[in-house]
């Protein structure tokens, strides 16, 4: 048994367990994927257990491809009839095979994606008369992938309320569009074999005899149906091995319920249970570090993470002014490291929001370094981002046919392919561009054209907000022109839908706009050349030695040498939807942990003086998980300098800030100076920060308001979103506007 040699007696006790239920908890970077791998190897060559008797499942094609390699190796060949993948494809193959126990299924069955998931909830909507801007398809979809992922079929799924009853009657359409199609999508997959499997208890039976021992990675990310899957298969033969960690279950959004953990142990009392707890990757200081992080979580099983690396770098803990010097900051000390030996692939550069990526795209861009971005598309090609810019671009240059066609009919305005066609055929025969003929349309009673009246309101209103966004484009500035078209199109509504997708997607718009408000003195056609260098230099080839730009959701599974963890501030990590959940709160702190567990030999930790939400700077709080860091693991970098270098910063800010882009008035937390004392070791203790975010609303429906340009009005609504208040209101003659309080500078006329 010479593969066994390299392993440390955690793993080879897990690896040489005897047979049946076994759970393995393993710490980061202790070489889980190592045990499961010899496991396998252990039971074919020890215990002489065919491998077609062996089926291992884990959650990306990537790691099982890595395990087959590894186990291949060891066993000097490849390995016919051992099932490894996915929990999907495993899922679809056992589907293929059964087609003859579906009741609406057969061979050929599709797998829908997610874009043909939304087209098929459309549709059901449009079927039930539904309005999809009051029921929006995305959050349609998710109400019912989540359904699934808990087994309840329509008939099962139990409406609580009048938002559950439309999602059942969206859900049974859904439902009955794919059966006519013979497609199946991801949730189904699962669903259905565990349905096949209750329904025909011979079916089951076969699949127990075929797989004797069950293996599974990454447990703690398993849903309701996945667990569910396993636990069928395993109960003729109770050999279910499973390997996972409870603080590194950070995918609740996506299903993943960290306390089948805990349900194993009172399924399984018996299992064996082993920690694996020394780790392979990180230095003594970066476990510590982590350890102090997540022991604040409750539920879970303590593991004295440690090395053989002893000691090693502190950390580094940094206050910047803003994101643009935290992301030049990230970058000169990349550079300071490559002059140092490092490679431009040690580094990774990590956040909790796509949106933040972007001032650190743009830095890596002014320094002309490579990098590359994973799990997310580039920020300037994000769809959102893109049809902002053509807007703009249309707005500038209304001969842009491309951006024409990207934005005509986005969001939904009744133009249709058919109008689309017929509007440039009538517009080409007058010589004029289309959007000349979508003005036409407005600007000339007299024009004749071949529209409907259906079709002409259609394409006459959008002609009438072209019009007027190009006679305004040189007299307000960028951010003032996004903000007309965004509310007067309603493209909040149209991509924002609730849901945590919605949310990043809005804010990606906002930190568009936040690139707007930089420079208030640049004019739109500089505005979109600088976009475009940005925008081009985004083309890395990805097989470069470049640094990696990730969420921390995306960091999963990886490791660096050296990782930069940026943001750190209250609102963003954690995140501000935690902060009245305690089990979200928790996953926040196991997000942390995460990012931290991923650096090997150096980790820096980031924050901002000032950062701009929702398309405003504000004054920030630093993350209240920086307050569980031991002082002798940090170095907190240059305080008393930062505080002088913030200081003048903002009082350099304040003079050449236009007026409409001033600083919010300093909260009772900050003085008047807008100083706020850096983070000195003493204060990393944990504290209770305050929150950044008003409590009550400073208007009220019915309240009568002026406005510096629009008039006296009258509030129609008000909401707090994020740290700012937004509020609605009908002026006589302009028409109704959406207002950010602290950025329209609004009058209360009475009380």
């Amino acid at each position: 048994m010479d593969y066994l040699n390299g392993l440390n007696e955690a793993q080879r006790t897990a690896v040489t367990a005897p047979e049946g239920p076994i759970l393995v908890l393993a710490g980061p970077g202790s070489g889980k994927t190592r045990v499961l791998t010899h496991r396998i190897v252990y039971l074919i060559r020890e215990m002489k257990v065919s491998p077609w008797h062996i089926l291992a499942v884990t959650f990306t094609n990537k790691a099982a491809k890595e395990m087959r390699h590894r186990v291949e190796e060891m066993m000097d060949g490849r390995l016919r009839g051992l099932m490894m993948g996915t929990f999907h494809s495993t899922c679809a193959r056992i589907l293929r095979r059964e087609t003859d126990n579906l009741t609406y299924y057969d061979k050929d069955f599709v797998i829908f994606d997610t874009a043909d998931q939304q087209q098929v909830v459309k549709q059901a909507l449009k079927d039930l008369n539904l309005d999809d801007k009051k029921f929006p398809p995305n959050k349609m979809l998710n109400g019912i992938s989540n359904a699934k992922n808990e087994l309840l079929t329509p008939e099962l799924y139990s409406a609580t309320n009048y938002i559950a009853e439309v999602t059942r009657r969206v859900y049974v359409r859904y439902q009955d569009i794919l059966h006519a199609n013979n497609a199946m999508d991801f949730d189904d997959l699962l669903m259905n074999v565990v349905l096949l499997f209750d329904e025909r208890p011979d079916v089951l039976e076969k699949y127990q005899q075929q797989y004797h021992h069950i293996l599974v990675d990454e447990f703690q990310d398993t849903n309701t149906a996945q667990y569910a899957l396993i636990k069928r298969l395993a109960a003729g033969h109770g050999n279910i091995f499973v390997v996972g960690d409870s603080d590194q279950s950070i995918y609740k959004w996506r299903g993943a319920d960290y306390r089948n953990i805990n349900r194993f142990r009172e399924d399984y009392p018996e299992a064996q249970q082993i920690l694996l707890e020394q780790n392979y990757r990180s230095t003594q200081i970066i476990l510590d570090a982590a350890k102090a992080v997540i022991q604040h979580n409750s539920n879970r099983v303590h593991k004295d993470l440690f090395t053989k690396r002893h000691g090693g770098e502190r950390i580094v803990v940094r206050e910047a002014y803003n994101d643009i010097e935290e992301a030049e900051t990230i970058v000169g000390t990349i550079q300071n490291l490559l002059l140092d030996g490092r490679s431009p692939s040690d580094f990774a550069v990590m956040y909790r929001t796509n949106a933040q990526s972007r001032s650190i795209e743009e830095a890596f861009v002014r320094a002309n370094m490579p990098y590359r971005l994973v799990g997310a598309t580039q920020f300037y090609k994000r769809r959102e981002v893109k049809d902002l810019i053509a807007y703009l671009r249309l707005v500038h240059n209304p001969l842009d046919s491309v951006s024409y066609g990207r934005i005509l009919n986005v969001p939904t305005r009744g133009i249709g392919a058919k109008s689309k066609e017929q509007l440039e055929a009538w517009a080409a025969g007058k010589g004029w561009s289309p959007v000349e003929g979508l003005i036409a349309l407005t600007t000339d009673p007299d024009v004749q054209h071949p529209f409907n009246g259906r079709a002409f309101n259609a394409l006459s209103n959008f002609g009438n907000m072209l019009d007027a966004w190009i006679t305004l484009r040189d007299q307000i500035s960028v951010g003032e022109l996004m903000d007309t078209i965004l509310e007067q199109t309603g493209y909040r509504e149209y991509i924002d839908d609730g849901t945590e997708e919605g949310e990043e997607r809005w804010a990606n718009v906002m930190e568009l706009r936040s690139v707007a408000a930089e420079d208030g003195s640049v004019n739109l056609s500089e505005f979109l050349e600088q976009v475009a260098l940005v925008a081009d230099a985004d083309n890395v080839d990805e097989t470069v030695n470049a640094t990696t730009l990730l969420t921390l959701h995306a960091a999963k599974g990886l490791e660096f040498p050296v990782v930069f963890i940026t943001g750190l501030e209250d609102g963003i990590l954690p995140h501000s939807r935690s902060f009245d959940d305690g089990e979200s709160m928790a996953e926040e702190r196991r997000l942390f942990y995460v990012g931290i567990t991923r650096a090997e030999d150096q980790l820096y930790l980031s924050h901002a003086f000032r950062r701009a939400v929702w398309g405003e700077p504000d004054v920030c709080v630093p993350s209240r998980f920086l307050g569980d860091l031991p002082m002798d693991l940090i170095d907190a970098v240059g305080t008393s300098q930062r505080r002088q270098e913030a200081k003048s910063r903002v009082s350099s800010w304040n003079q050449s800030s236009s007026p409409a882009w001033s600083p919010p008035k300093p909260k009772a937390n900050v003085v008047q100076n807008r100083e706020r004392p850096l983070p000195q070791p003493n204060h990393l203790k944990p504290t209770n920060h305050p929150s950044i975010h008003p409590t009550t609303a400073k208007f009220k429906t019915g309240q009568k308001v002026r406005h510096a340009k629009f008039g006296e009005g009258t509030v129609i609504e008000s909401k707090l979103m994020g740290s700012d208040e937004e509020v609605t209101v009908a002026f006589p003659g302009t028409g109704i506007k959406r207002l950010a309080a602290s950025f329209a500078k609004l009058e209360r006329l009475d009380n």
